[in-house]
């Protein structure tokens, strides 16, 4: 009989813990992700199987039962078996909030009430995972870890199910198809659209700047007319570079000796970003390199790469020196000039600063203390990818314990006549940090200012000639790239107008969480309503018009502003500012107050989902809703280490770990894959009705697999000979072969076409 288990998040996790603890804390059982569900609304109210404008709130919090897919209902079979003898659970998985829900609500759901004790690691080698082991505390001490993780899932369930229930019924007016709302994808959309939108509409100006050579008695550098308010008229700027032409007089220098220190540690925004620019990789891809340094066989040379924070406990200043010697033990870093004793920075300026960590479940991402000694026999096991992701840690890590860069600043100016020219340079003192990255230069020390000045005097003569006119254009903001716009997603605060507000959410950690934006991302790409343009991402026509559509209906619904406060609220769980259904009023509030404004907006105008006649409280038509109905939600086929965990939906995983719950979203079938021509999509819902299972209304979360989309039906006048057809999404060149045919309301066979071969797809 087992009296005490161990429950770990995914088979290759249970691995590492057998591994390294062998059966001493009892049998290791693994999850797959998620093992349950969130109850779909019709199963906790009957009555919500009919869509209509309304909150979808039940009486406490929706219950769960046991989620279908991959190899989950066997393994949760097991952790039920084990679960009615064990007199003591070991939560071993994943060190964040969602590691907390995934363990914990298995728990919940079968009401165990022995002893639970929360083993955290944040490195995935064999001596860290038994250090935890010995340290693991009662499970009850991360109450508010699970409270913040259920507070979001039960939030975003009714949010998004709310709205998107009463966008299409309110706006597609009995339309077939599902218009999609998502607290955070929908606003993700809306960032990357209003960029869009500003480029498009920006109109260039152009102005001059002067420039000219100054002589002095040591030398030759170069000064610059740039007034803030600019020269629009050439012969403006000729007036200045004629007056400037042959000038003499006084120059005023200004030197002074700064520092600076070095920059933060990664968190995995900062990686997804900087490796996004540097590399051109996607958010994704920068993840599971991470993700495979983490916890990869034979590798596991870094921390948990899902991190939110930039600092590390001040505890694991013991740890430095350590890191700093297997890093040096490499040819890679050996010629990095380490000071000694090495620079330790603490506090909000530093690198270690305990309270920066409050609320987080985790710290920067750093090169594995554990492993780091062992680094020359993994070296050859890393592909190219994975050094250079490694090489990016490593220096930031050897960085932030160098010296501050130290430099001369000298700025410079001469008045010719009223027009101020100007110059600056700096000259390195000390390269402390900066000796880290031998090969970079920053965006301060190029162009003009990378100019080397000569030794200067404040008051000496200095002589003008050479001048010339340099036409220039005011430019667009650049487009994002998956880096820019995760930084975007975390600093959400830039999009709110009130200014003690933004303070306010500066605090936060953006909207979405760093393990799935990328997801999230990605989803959006997969649904046809984002797209790669070389490094950038650009939104599709399908894009932009969905995000026309809900602006019109209520701008809150595509603000990342409005998902950012409620972000914020949600994280005040963790620190115990905000009660779990205090959050989740304040979520339900919001979505109330739109259900409104879109219930009021609905009257008069066209159907935007196309000009179907039907109840419009009914839910999608059949054919739509083994996408995007009224179905059970599934687990996603994307485990927490990035790999999928089941094979996924043709679409992909949906904002997996993050509590988005989109549905399917169809605003026009049309039978072109391109972009702007399919039936879009902006959320996930699962393909198939989930068997029913024993519910347990209990504390829970769900994620949500992106449905392959299929067309609408057809509609429109037709000939009596001609037969409509219904074409799923991604069968085009199949149904052209087959002689059917696409115009205005859909897809037809033509007098004379066979339609046998319709009828066995279940095309008629």
């Amino acid at each position: 009989m087992v009296d005490q288990i161990v429950i770990t998040e995914k088979s290759s996790q249970a691995k590492d813990v057998r591994a390294a603890i062998g059966a001493r804390y009892g049998d290791i059982l693994p999850a797959e992700g998620h093992l349950l569900d969130l109850l779909e609304p019709e199963e906790v109210v009957p009555a919500w199987k009919r869509w209509s404008p309304i909150l979808l709130r039940p009486d406490g919090l929706y219950g769960t039962r046991p989620a279908e897919g991959g190899n989950k209902a066997a393994k949760l079979k097991a952790i039920r078996a084990a679960l009615r003898t064990a007199k003591r659970v070991w939560l071993a998985t994943d060190c964040d909030r969602e590691g907390q829900l995934i363990g914990q609500e298995i728990l919940e759901h079968y009401d165990y009430r022995g002893q639970v004790m929360r083993v955290l690691f944040t490195a995935q080698d064999p001596q860290t995972i038994r250090e935890a082991f010995g340290r693991a505390k009662p499970n009850s001490e991360y109450s508010r870890i699970y409270a913040a993780a259920v507070a979001r899932r039960q939030a975003d369930q009714i949010y998004n199910l709310s709205l998107t229930r009463t966008a299409t019924v309110s706006l597609g007016k009995g339309a077939p198809g599902v218009i999609g709302i998502g607290r955070v994808k929908t606003p993700t959309l809306a960032i990357v659209c209003r960029r869009e939108l500003e480029i498009r509409d920006f109109v260039p100006v152009a102005y001059f700047e002067i420039v000219a050579k100054a002589t002095v008695a040591g030398g030759e550098f170069q000064m610059r007319h740039a007034p803030r308010e600019r020269i629009l008229q050439r012969a403006k700027a000729r007036d200045v570079a004629n007056a400037a032409n042959g000038f003499e007089g006084p120059l005023a220098a200004r030197v002074e000796e700064k520092r600076q220190k070095p920059p933060k540690l990664h968190d995995l925004p900062s990686l997804q970003k900087l490796c996004g620019s540097r590399f051109g990789w996607s958010a994704a891809k920068t993840l599971e390199l991470a993700q495979e340094l983490y916890d990869g066989q034979g590798k596991k040379i870094i921390t948990y790469p899902r991190a939110e924070v930039r600092y590390l406990p001040e505890s694991a200043i013991d740890d430095a020196a350590k890191i700093v010697a297997g890093l040096r033990e490499g040819q890679t870093f050996r010629t990095i000039p380490m000071p000694e004793p090495l620079h330790i920075r603490k506090g909000a300026a530093g690198s270690f600063y305990d309270k920066g960590l409050e609320g987080a479940s985790h710290h920067a991402v750093i090169p594995n203390v554990n492993t780091i000694s062992a680094l020359r026999e993994v070296w050859p096991r890393l592909s190219l990818d994975e050094k250079k992701l490694f090489d990016v840690i490593a220096r930031a890590y050897l960085a932030a314990l160098m010296p501050d860069f130290r430099y001369r600043q000298t700025s410079v100016t001469l008045d010719v006549g009223g027009f101020a020219f100007r110059s600056a340079g700096r000259q390195p003192i000390e390269m402390g940090w900066r000796a880290a990255f031998p090969e970079w230069t920053p965006a301060e020390e190029k162009g003009d200012e990378a100019q080397l000045l000569p030794a200067l005097r404040n008051g000496e003569p200095a002589k003008l000639s050479h001048s010339k006119i340099e036409a220039k254009e005011t430019r667009p903001p650049p487009r994002y790239n998956e880096g820019g716009l995760i930084e975007a997603m975390q600093n959400a605060w830039r999009f709110v107008d009130d200014e003690a507000l933004r303070e306010r959410l500066k605090e936060a950690k953006g909207i979405g969480t760093p393990a799935t934006r990328a997801e999230i991302i990605g989803g959006l790409k997969r649904q046809g309503f984002l797209t790669a343009q070389g490094k950038n991402i650009v939104p599709t026509e399908a894009g932009l018009s969905l995000f026309g559509v809900l602006k019109r209906a209520d701008p809150d619904l595509v603000d990342p502003g409005v998902t950012a406060r409620l972000e914020y609220l949600l994280d005040d769980v963790v620190l115990g500012k905000q009660e779990m259904i205090g959050a989740i009023d304040a979520v339900c509030d919001v979505a109330q107050r739109i259900i409104g404004k879109l219930t009021e907006s609905s009257g008069g105008g066209p159907p935007l989902l196309g000009a179907r006649g039907g109840s419009a409280t009914r839910p999608p038509a059949s054919t739509m809703k083994p996408y995007a109905g009224n179905r059970t939600r599934r687990k996603v086929g994307v485990s927490k280490s990035g790999r999928r965990s089941r094979k996924s939906l043709d679409l992909g995983a949906e904002d997996s770990l993050d509590t988005t719950a989109d549905v399917a979203v169809a605003l026009s079938a049309v039978p072109s894959e391109g972009v702007g021509s399919k039936l879009v999509a902006a959320g996930g819902r699962s393909g198939r009705k989930s068997k029913k299972a024993p519910a347990k209304r209990s504390r829970s979360a769900t994620d949500n697999a992106a449905p392959s989309v299929a067309h609408a039906p057809p509609s429109g006048p037709r000939s009596a000979t001609e037969t409509p057809l219904r074409i799923p999404f991604g069968n085009k060149a199949i149904a052209l072969d087959l002689g059917a045919r696409y115009r205005t309301g859909g897809w037809y066979a033509p007098p004379g076409v066979d339609l046998a071969a319709f009828g066995e797809r279940g095309w008629l």
